[in-house]
């Protein structure tokens, strides 16, 4: 993988963190995820 693809894999990882993140507990129960899964389903939504 070149740079720049690395790069925007890691940029929409990092979004999608942080989106998580911003999520109360109820709304991410709703979702079906927990607090400490944050990290494991941002990285599964970008193919890492």
């Amino acid at each position: 993988m070149n740079i720049l693809a690395s790069y925007k894999t890691w940029r929409k990882f990092r979004e999608t963190y942080n989106e998580l993140s911003r999520l109360n507990n109820r709304e991410l129960a709703d979702l079906g995820i927990h607090r400490g899964e944050i990290e494991r389903v941002a990285k599964q939504a970008v193919g890492y």
